[in-house]
């Protein structure tokens, strides 16, 4: 009877699966490794704690048919809290399967690591990988002991509830779609990839409903937590696709990289009433900027015009702030102004090089056109306008890397030292993307140092990140792209401080972090020679130094955020939210406790709103 009672409560509680989010390193908190600039322009740290919000979607949609999941961000756990002990963690959920997330590379290190701890915590459960880096490499990943299965595509949602209800019901796993596994003699299995949905209508992603009324049904914030800064900057985003109409060389998520990965011949688009949908539910929880993915155009201009006319109609007062993957005229951007309350923008040009800008494929104008493109902006209005170069590109050398801190200098004075009008730089690194054009295609002018995912797992490990750079090109060794790197940043620094567009203490930081790095450098050059113990010994005395190089050493921790009040809201709606999902809950614990699985939700939802591409 007691064992009949457990079994039932652990069916209506426990987690049928937990999503694990890993640091990039494994673990990190016991290493030395001068990870530089990587992750100066992205909100996360260089440990890259924002998980992907597909987990998002996959545990919403897997709620919904009535499984339980779990979301934990040991990344960021172990961030905040240097002590935290991730194997008691791990071990405290009583989970038959892990799924742990390897979308990018930067992840092979950590990723892997964490499926090896789960293995050693739970040796009956089974591990499960998933993402764009876990697909490209999933053959090389099966034969991982520490790893079950591989879920390939990037949608996950149906292929986890089809693997769960096998694994539930005992059903052959051949009926999986798009699943890598490997029978019990460990013979490798490829099922098809068969399972590429045509649009993201049918799913919420990010899904914001599951993540508020998750907090309360596990009763923890931290785990779900994007980033460390988060609740002082919660930031928030609409998906505008999965898959891009762009194919730039550099770039995993181009239109040639997701066919080859994720076999998707094209972008599936959410649609415009989806996505001011989710404009809404964030305004019912968040006053902080709504950053918008992928150029709002890209699924071309009558769809934009359309999501702008009921983003205005919704009197959202969210700051929106988009991309721009080509110019854009002065029409557009007051439509832009007329539909929302507040604005920004971001441009990744890349290069000041025209040439080098249509060699990559992003950008592939005039300069002149680019300014207008830029005038028009700030003319409508615009709040803060974001121009991000890069150094690595295909077709660049030294002497075009250095000149962006001539071209940003002129667009200085070409707009008055407006300071809505920001620049920043960043190395391609610390890989090339598998998938992309730079990564497949040697006659881009890229050569590639490594091959295999664990070759990438082992660079991650340093000690800096000039050995963890994959590639150097036909113009620009990896010396030269780490010290042009740091040569455009520092420059930059000083730039925007004489012109008044920082102020004297990030400058300040910025330079003594860029010197600090530049002293410490050819200490881990000849640190790397030791042997052990003496290596270890040594590394740890720099241990504070490097700490500093990972942080701002060519932009302020604050320069890429937008001004925000608080950034929280309780609304009714939110509230009354929130009640729904209690009584659904109940709904469904009962259901899991009398053992009533509707494991036909997903089925229907697929055949009315789920169109395939294959």
């Amino acid at each position: 009877m007691i064992g009949q009672l457990r079994k039932a409560l652990k069916r209506t509680f426990g987690p049928d699966m937990v999503l694990l989010h890993a640091p990039s390193v494994w673990d990190f908190r016991k290493e030395v490794i001068l990870q530089g600039p990587l992750a100066d322009v992205i909100p996360s740290t260089d440990e890259f704690e924002m998980y992907p919000i597909g987990l998002t979607s996959i545990a919403s949609y897997l709620e919904a048919n009535n499984y339980n999941i779990r979301i934990a961000n040991l990344a960021l756990r172990m961030l905040r809290e240097p002590e935290f002990d991730v194997a008691a963690h791990i071990g405290a959920f009583d989970s038959d399967l892990f799924g742990i997330d390897l979308h990018w590379l930067p992840h092979a290190n950590g990723a892997l690591g964490i499926a090896e701890l789960v293995k050693k915590v739970h040796p009956e459960a089974k591990v499960l990988l998933g993402g764009l880096s876990a697909s490209y490499f999933h053959e090389e990943l099966i034969e991982n002991p520490s790893i079950d299965f591989v879920i390939r595509g990037d949608s996950a949602e149906e292929p986890c509830r089809q693997l769960l209800q096998a694994l539930r019901e005992g059903r052959r796993l051949e009926t999986v779609e798009n699943l890598t596994w490997k029978r019990p003699d460990g013979t490798v299995v490829v099922n098809p990839l068969s399972f590429i949905p045509a649009d993201l209508n049918w799913i919420d992603v990010p899904a914001y409903d599951f993540m508020t009324h998750a907090i309360f049904k596990y009763q923890t914030l931290e785990d779900f937590l994007p980033y460390v800064e988060w609740l002082r900057y919660p930031s928030t985003m609409l998906l505008n696709s999965r898959g891009c109409t762009y194919n730039c060389a550099i770039c995993g998520g181009s239109r040639s990289g997701y066919a080859m990965v994720t076999g998707r011949p094209s972008a599936a688009m959410r649609s415009p009433e989806k996505l001011v949908s989710d404009a809404k539910r964030i305004a019912t929880f968040s006053k902080a900027p709504i950053f918008m993915v992928h150029d709002p155009r890209i699924g071309g201009v009558p769809r934009a015009q359309r999501f702008f006319g009921l983003f205005k109609s919704a009197k959202i007062s969210n700051e929106l702030v988009i991309e721009l993957f080509y110019p854009a005229d002065s029409d557009f951007f007051s439509m832009v102004r007329d539909s929302t309350k507040a604005w920004s923008l971001q441009i990744t040009i890349e290069s000041p090089d025209p040439k080098i800008r249509k060699m990559n494929g992003k950008f592939p104008v005039s300069n002149e056109v680019l300014e207008k493109t830029l005038e028009a902006a700030l003319l409508q209005g615009c709040g803060k306008l974001d121009l991000f170069f890069m150094v690595g590109l295909p077709g660049q050398d030294a002497a075009s890397a250095r000149s962006t801190i001539d071209y940003c200098r002129y667009l200085v004075d070409r707009f008055g030292a407006d300071p809505r009008l920001q620049f920043y730089v960043a190395p391609l690194g610390p890989f090339l993307d598998p998938g992309s054009r730079a990564f497949e295609r040697h006659e881009l002018g890229y050569h590639r140092r490594f091959t295999t995912l664990e070759e990438h797992r082992m660079a991650l490990l340093g000690p800096t990140w000039r050995e963890m750079l994959s590639y150097w090109t036909d113009w620009m060794s990896r010396d030269e792209i780490v010290s042009v790197t740091y040569e455009v940043g520092a420059a930059l620094n000083d730039l925007k401080y004489e012109a008044g567009l920082i102020d004297a203490g990030t400058h300040s930081i910025v330079a003594s972090h860029f010197k600090i790095a530049q002293e410490t450098f050819p200490q881990l050059d000849a640190i790397k020679l030791l042997d052990e113990p003496e290596r270890s010994e040594a590394l740890h005395a720099l241990a504070d130094r490097v700490n500093a190089a990972n942080t701002a050493s060519l932009v302020g921790e604050d320069e890429l955020k937008w001004k925000t009040s608080t950034g929280f809201r309780l609304s009714w709606v939110l509230a009354r939210h929130l009640m729904i999902s209690l009584f659904l809950e109940l709904g469904r614990a009962f259901a899991r406790f009398v053992g009533l699985y509707d494991t036909s939700v997903a089925d229907v939802r697929r055949l009315d709103s789920c169109d395939t591409v294959v």
